[in-house]
């Protein structure tokens, strides 16, 4: 079977993580072409992974890919996907998928009328320990789950004049762009949302337009509760990446950053999964690359990737009304079709 062609569009630093995932497919996936608005970025990439074309318009690489990556400024996801899903090419979205659900309810639509794939990028979800976590939870090894709790703390700070900076184009602030990956993960960890609360603060992160320190509670049918606390404005850090399910039996403590899985009762730690270094890309881009084989509906499609953002954008409403959220309704169903189209983007 030949091997996907695959186009990369936007050579920013987020793509290398794609570059590489693609080279270590070879054989299932070849990059063939390459696109940026910095024509010099689309070259030097091209000539990294040997594309025989690059481009400063997406349009120009799409009569030679089967499929291709989206990593733009978030605003530019909604038009650039329409084009690329309309001309049958298979999307892998970068998170997230959009930046106003009428917009991602159009691409949805877009890649179901066009009879293609349409991921969106929450690689989390393919990590090793995150997979380890969900299927322990699933089968109440440890009891049954009543808390998890998501810590990421990093220091991002772009420079002056970079598209991360505005609220507009990132469609919020740090809760939106970063943590997206982390309700995605309770959703689907927890199951169906019912109520919750977001506080976010610009303190710390001046040079945000958007929140970029912010903590996230949600209530979930059957009593769990999930929580997300992620910063891009930490200095120092003691827990980097690290996620805590607390069970009846035991809790569970995933370090994403140093590759490990333990199980603490009481006193007593025991070492479940060592992973080491994990790159998830490339096991998302395996699983993109293997939907389009079979024609399989992706983990992370469009329409499932709309309930954490339907879910973002509810909290931070509530936060500027000072209200508790209602989630109900928002947790676990196709939303491709849904009649409650709501623009809320975040100011």
């Amino acid at each position: 079977m030949p091997a996907i062609r695959l186009g990369l569009i936007g050579c920013g630093n987020i793509e290398s993580t794609h570059e590489a995932a693609a080279l270590a497919l070879a054989g299932d996936v070849e990059i063939v072409a390459t696109a940026d608005v910095q024509e010099d970025r689309a070259v030097r990439a091209a000539r990294r992974v040997g594309a025989r074309h690059a481009a400063t318009r997406h349009a120009d690489i799409l009569p030679h890919v089967d499929a291709v990556v989206i990593a733009l400024p978030h605003d530019l996801h909604h038009l650039v996907g329409l084009d690329c899903l309309t001309a049958g090419k298979h999307v892998l979205m970068e998170k997230p998928l959009a930046i106003t659900e009428r917009d991602c309810l159009e691409l949805v639509r877009a890649g179901r009328q066009a009879g293609r794939v349409l991921m969106t990028g929450y690689l989390m979800r393919f990590h090793p320990l995150v997979l380890a976590l969900k299927e322990r939870i699933d089968a109440k090894v440890d009891g049954d789950a009543f808390q998890v709790s998501i810590w990421t703390e990093q220091h991002t700070e772009p420079p002056p004049g970079h598209w991360i900076r505005s609220a507009q184009r990132l469609g919020g602030g740090q809760f939106l762009s970063h943590g997206c990956h982390y309700v995605d993960l309770l959703l689907w960890l927890l199951g169906r949302p019912e109520s919750g609360t977001h506080v976010g603060t610009r303190l710390g992160t001046p040079w945000l337009e958007g929140e970029g320190t912010s903590n996230a509670a949600i209530a979930f049918a059957g009593g769990a509760v999930g929580y997300h606390f992620g910063t891009w404005g930490a200095r120092g850090t003691r827990l980097r990446s690290v996620i805590h399910v607390h069970a009846t039996e035991g809790m569970l403590e995933a370090d994403l950053s140093r590759g490990r899985l333990a199980l603490v009762r009481g006193a007593d730690e025991r070492v479940l999964l060592e992973t080491g270094t994990v790159k998830p890309a490339l096991a998302q881009l395996a699983h993109f690359v293997a939907s389009i084989r079979d024609g399989a509906r992706p983990l992370t499609d469009g329409a499932a990737s709309v309930q954490s953002l339907r879910v973002i954008w509810r909290l931070y409403d509530a936060e500027r009304r000072g209200v508790v959220a209602d989630l109900r309704g928002l947790g676990l169903d196709d939303l491709a079709d849904a009649p409650d189209v709501v623009d809320m983007r975040s100011p």
